[in-house]
């Protein structure tokens, strides 16, 4: 399947598995630091929505600051009730605009952002597997935003449910869902792993 499918599939899944979401739910924290899981959705639709003139003129505004612009639209965004955002980021699904790089990121963001409002909820996505695999592919070689390449250097982490590794060294061995969240600094996805070299992920942010 191509990336563009991969995503629209992604996406169409996730407004799927948040339909049933409390509004209290709404309010509790995600994965993602700092935000609840309102700020993530808020994200995933302002991220759905971004082009190369809306993210350069937005990283101009906020002072070359990334982190900062990131933070200001999920703000912004986040004034719409969540029902608005969830009709909105199912009406983005196909949409193929995204921000300059490559779109393995916009794949990889709706994997891991959606986790980062389901994990803590108890609650499966219900993954592409082809899906997990391109974004843990994307997310140890071209990730550098997100730190995977430092954080799981050293290491060799292996799949239990597929045919995917990479690294070498002290093993950390578990579902991909949660070597993938575990590369990209989810403590909580640690739980799910085993293996020699989980408490050396651990120890890195």
């Amino acid at each position: 399947m191509d990336t563009w499918r991969l995503i629209a599939t992604e996406r169409a899944r996730l407004v799927d598995g948040l339909a049933g979401v409390t509004e209290a739910e709404w309010d509790s924290p995600s994965l993602c630091a700092g935000w609840l899981a309102r700020d993530v959705l808020a994200h995933l639709v302002s991220t759905a929505e971004m082009t190369p003139r809306r993210f350069a003129f937005g990283l101009l505004r906020h002072g070359l600051a990334f982190h900062r612009m990131t933070a200001a639209d999920a703000a912004r965004y986040g004034e719409r009730p969540v029902p608005a955002l969830l009709e909105r980021l199912a009406g983005l699904a196909t949409s193929h605009d995204h921000p300059p790089g490559p779109i393995e990121t916009l794949l990889l963001e709706a994997v891991v952002h959606g986790e980062d409002i389901l994990f803590p909820l108890g609650l499966t996505a219900d993954h592409v597997p082809e899906a997990l695999v391109r974004a843990a592919d994307f997310a140890r070689t071209a990730q550098p935003l997100v730190g995977c390449r430092r954080r799981i250097a050293g290491l060799r982490l292996q799949a239990t449910d597929c045919d995917w590794q990479t690294g070498s060294g002290p093993e950390v061995l578990g579902p991909l869902r949660s070597v993938l969240l575990a590369m990209c600094g989810r403590k909580a996805a640690l739980a799910s792993l085993n293996g020699p070299g989980v408490t050396a992920l651990e120890a890195r942010p």
